[in-house]
């Protein structure tokens, strides 16, 4: 598909007529033509729809044969160049400002202050020191991302084919002249598409981007890829008329399900927009909008503001509430102190440095670390760029993820599904007979090169068997037959012509030698199977005395109706065992997709994709039915790509009724439904539902913010402009690196092409990084709690402060050295499986409960070296004390990171990871030594005697027991 990624061409049509160019002029300029593209209420171009193309060339003041050089350059100084806005990144610097903004860094900023204010320089360098280096890895990361990002901006679209005119002439074309199409004094020529103007006359060609947003003059086979704009998966037929389509052709000719849903200005056929693609055929168009007034600029200048994503929400709630017990804990402490022991501002450092125990001072840090580190490894082996590194926490939390259908489930080309004849029985000479069809058409109709569904029966047959036959004449695909027909010579048939026809049911139908009861048989037949998620081509053969007369399509008549041949999208190969992964890990995959219900219900249930709560999806598909889509004509010419699965090959009954499945948990629900629903009602409706067709872009929004409301972490999967508003909508918006630049600047994750198994990946490290952060917060904050009720207890108690500031300082130095593993840990498999939240109310409930066990554990150690040391009569018993509960709360917080890391139900034997282990046992021995050596006296800490440390083991072991039995009666408490 192509997705026309570039600084010139995204995205899609006519904005705001009232949005001037960036480079446009004064209020006193001349005003020049009359703007085609004047804004509508629903900044559509009503005006267009209403004009002639005689008219809109004479607003636009232009002709067939194109602007003058001097027109053109008076206009480009009107308008401004047809180039849209540049995103501007941040700033180093300022990146490193915007990462103090979150909650804890704030508040450790404070209590550096305050610090500081009451000379505890040591704990305000040391809080300095920490916000710094989170700053700083953080800014660093996302930094790196935008070099990253900066390095897949290519300039897809540089030049465009034009006619200019180097001499002054008339502009409205009505003195066009002389032998060439272009009219005299007109040539093509190359111009950078930056200075195409409103009135310029170019030529589009296959492959071409379309450099801006245009109307068709001419066209001949002309095919453009809209996906990047409306996410369709066909290619759109173009054709230039100029107020109705050509008889019997709706003005959504060939167009998927997606057309019909975007009616309006992407349906008409005569208008093609910037960050489309010509898919096929040729044509000549005037330029009627550029820069920031085609749909792309006007997306460019209105990015949107995005809501609080998951990882916002859960951290702030949490840091909220532990900012609240900080900012009262040293009132609490100097007002108790006061009014138990007498005690003034004496006792105000140690009452900062209890609240900086209770704070998670290393929290930025970690968090940062873990998901840098995470981010790192995905672009490293995923090539999968994390943008925002938040968002890798909020795809750990994912736990409904929206994708659309084209390119991530399947595959943007068909496959045959099989061939039936009239009675709906398999029948293989049904697609030889399209076989020869499509290979005689592209050998004698001079054709640049088959379109997608020729190729796929091409494909499907054996490359001998078109050959056999003697290619006699061809009739190309035009939009007004919508077939085409080859005239071949049997072998040993020398004075007999076989005419072959192949194109939408209901043109070759028309032309068959049926009576009406046969023929509304075969409508009928093929409209209860278009529900099914196939596209049909219909097959006749005729045969008429051999002549040298040409062929015309009057020849097109009397055929003899041979069969249907069944097409759908290929799967894409690493689909099925992906959205298994999903569904083990916990994620729900729902579809948003403009296309037909059947086409998209299909490829759900090809893929093994539940579709209803209760395992079954609404009516049976069939499994041998042989559908297509809306078979009366609108839909089934050739170029266009369907999707689904022929299963058997079989016509049955049974298929799809009005455009949904079934009902109830299996049901297809459409955007007409959709309106109907309030916000309520549509998360309800959205619980049981997997698939929502014939989606608009404020569809899709509505159904993410939706979802969301309804307590879910969303993820959306998205590569054109027609995803922006579900993008935003999103916890965290997901593009492919082809997707169109507006798109790619908007998302906060770029996977290396649009397949599931990166989002896997991504999913994976996310939770792997949010389970660190996670472990992170329930070890620290239970264990900072517990210390903290017992200091504050312990100070109440004690004619002395239990642990003076240096040592508390030296202790969450110390502690905080050792939880910097935790960044580094590598989680249990059962962490992964699952979305990784921080719930706030499972949160606390952890922390409360396994922080009063190690304030007990705390509280009995303090008894029990108050007895043993006399700590209240003397000066050294003091000092043995300070030692002790130094030693103890080191020693007990070793215990935590091994025991509380694991799940609730451990494998037997299994260790902790060698990070964790290892600071583990570095704090442990670093409890037990730091008194014995030369720096303990400096701190007050002298060496303990022999039974303080018997009394430590009885209650270590005793709160090693405490934690073992309470972890497994909470069960682990996983947030």
């Amino acid at each position: 598909m192509a997705s026309g990624a570039s600084t010139s061409g995204a995205s899609t049509s006519g904005a705001d007529g009232s949005t001037a160019a960036t480079s446009g002029p004064g209020p006193g300029a001349d005003l020049g033509p009359v703007d085609p593209w004047a804004p509508g209420g629903d900044g559509t171009p009503p005006d267009l729809a209403a004009l002639t193309t005689l008219q809109v060339l004479r607003r636009l003041d232009s002709g067939p044969r194109g602007l003058t050089d001097a027109q053109a350059e008076e206009r480009l100084l009107r308008y401004g160049e047809n180039a849209v806005p540049e995103w501007r990144t941040a700033s180093w610097p300022r990146r490193f400002v915007r990462s103090t903004r979150d909650p804890f860094t704030a508040v450790l900023l404070c209590l550096g202050v305050v610090s500081a204010t009451v000379s505890a320089w040591g704990t305000a360098l040391v809080i300095l020191l920490l916000v710094v280096v989170s700053c700083l890895l953080r800014s660093s990361g996302e930094h790196r991302a935008d070099r990253s990002m900066a390095g897949l901006r290519e300039l897809v679209a540089t030049t465009a084919t034009v006619l200019r005119r180097g001499s002054d002439g008339d502009g409205d074309g009505s003195g066009a002249r002389g032998g060439r199409a272009d009219g005299g004094g007109s040539r093509p020529r190359e111009i950078p598409v930056d200075q195409l103007v409103p009135g310029d006359v170019i030529r589009l060609g296959p492959g071409d981007l379309v450099p801006a947003d245009v109307l068709l003059l001419r066209a001949s086979g002309l095919t453009v890829h809209q996906a990047a704009l409306t996410g369709e998966s066909a290619p759109v037929e173009k054709y230039a008329v100029d107020a109705a389509a050509p008889t019997g052709v709706e003005p959504t000719a060939r167009t998927s399900a997606a057309g019909e849903t975007f009616a309006g200005v992407f349906a008409q056929p005569r208008l093609c927009f910037q960050g489309s693609s010509v898919a096929s055929g040729s044509g000549t168009a005037v330029v009627v909008a550029t820069g920031t007034r085609t749909r792309f600029g006007a997306a460019r200048c209105r990015p949107g503001r995005r809501t609080a994503s998951a990882f916002d929400r859960q951290v702030n709630g949490i840091s909220w509430v532990l900012i609240r017990f900080m900012l009262l804990t040293p009132p609490l402490v100097l007002m108790a102190n006061a009014a138990l022991r007498g005690r003034g501002l004496e006792t105000l450092p140690f009452a900062v440095a209890v609240a900086v125990g209770l704070t998670p001072e290393m929290l930025p840090v970690i968090v940062t670390t873990a998901l840098a580190r995470g981010a790192s490894r995905l672009a490293r082996h995923h090539a999968v760029i994390v943008k925002r590194l938040p968002a890798l926490h909020d795809l750990g939390a994912v736990d409904v993820l929206f994708l659309d259908k084209t390119g991530t489930l399947t595959q943007d080309r068909p496959v045959v599904g099989g061939s039936t004849d009239a009675n709906g029985d398999p029948d293989p000479e049904v697609l030889r007979w399209a076989a020869v069809n499509a290979w005689w058409t592209l050998q004698l109709a001079d054709l640049p090169a088959p379109d997608a569904l020729d190729e796929a029966i091409l494909d499907a047959v054996d490359e001998e068997d078109p050959a056999r036959y003697e290619g006699v004449a061809a009739l190309p695909f035009d939009s007004v037959r919508r077939l085409s027909t080859a005239v071949v010579r049997r072998p040993g048939s020398l004075g007999t012509h076989t005419l072959v026809v192949k194109g939408a049911v209901e043109a070759v139908l028309q032309r068959c030698a049926l009576d009406d009861e046969e023929r509304d048989r075969l409508s009928a037949l093929a409209a209860r199977e278009a529900d099914s998620g196939l596209r049909l081509l219909a097959v006749a053969t005729a045969e008429r005395p051999a002549r040298h007369r040409d062929y015309t399509p009057a020849d097109e008549r009397g055929l003899d109706f041979r069969g249907f041949v069944a097409l759908h999208d290929a799967l894409a190969p690493t689909a099925a065992e992906a959205l298994k992964v999903l569904a083990e890990r916990g994620v729900t995959v729902k579809i948003l997709t403009g296309d037909h219900p059947g086409t998209a219900a299909r490829a759900c249930l090809d893929l093994g994709l539940d579709m209803a709560a209760d395992g079954h999806a609404g009516r049976d598909l069939g499994g041998r039915d042989l559908g297509g889509r809306d078979l009366g004509g609108r839909d089934l010419a050739d170029g266009g790509v369907g999707t689904g699965d022929l299963g058997s090959g079989g016509l049955a009954d049974g298929g799809l009724a009005d455009g949904g499945l079934g009902s109830g948990g299996g049901e297809v629900v459409t955007a007409e439904r959709l309106d109907a629903l309030t916000d309520a009602e549509l998360a309800e409706v959205a619980r049981h539902t997997t698939v929502f067709a014939r989606c608009t872009p404020e569809h899709k929004a509505r159904i993410v913010a939706a979802v969301r409301a309804d307590g879910h972490t969303t993820g959306f999967l998205g590569d054109g402009v027609n995803d922006l508003p579900a993008l935003h909508a999103a916890d965290v918006g997901i593009c492919p690196r082809d997707a169109v630049d507006v798109v790619r600047e908007s998302t906060d994750v770029v996977l290396a092409r649009k397949d599931l198994t990166a989002i896997e990946h991504a999913i994976g490290a996310g939770r792997h990084s949010s389970g660190n952060i996670a472990t992170y917060l329930r070890i620290t904050l239970s264990s900072n709690l517990g210390n903290v009720i017992a200091m504050l207890v312990a100070g109440l108690l004690l004619p002395f402060l239990p642990m003076l500031p240096a040592q508390v300082l030296v202790q969450n130095l110390c502690f905080d050295a050792a939880q910097l593993a935790f960044a580094y840990d590598r989680p249990l498999p059962e962490a992964l499986r699952r979305p990784t939240e921080l719930r706030s109310r499972a949160f606390f409930r952890f922390i409360t409960g396994f922080g009063l066990i190690n304030a007990l554990s705390d509280l009995a150690t303090f008894a029990l070296l108050a007895s043993a040391s006399h700590a209240a009569v003397d000066g050294d018993g003091q000092a043995e004390f300070h030692s002790g509960w130094f030693t103890e709360n080191l020693l007990t917080q070793a215990l935590v990171m091994l025991l509380l890391r694991t799940s609730a139900r451990p494998a037997s034997g299994r260790r902790a990871p060698s990070p964790v282990r290892w600071a583990a046992a570095g704090l442990a021995v670093t409890g037990l030594l730091l008194p014995l050596s030369p720096l303990g006296p400096v701190l007050g800490m002298p060496p303990l005697p022999g039974l303080s440390y018997v009394l430590l083991g009885a209650v270590l072991g005793l709160y090693a027991a405490g934690l073992v039995l309470a972890r497994r009666r909470i069960g682990g408490a996983q947030l």
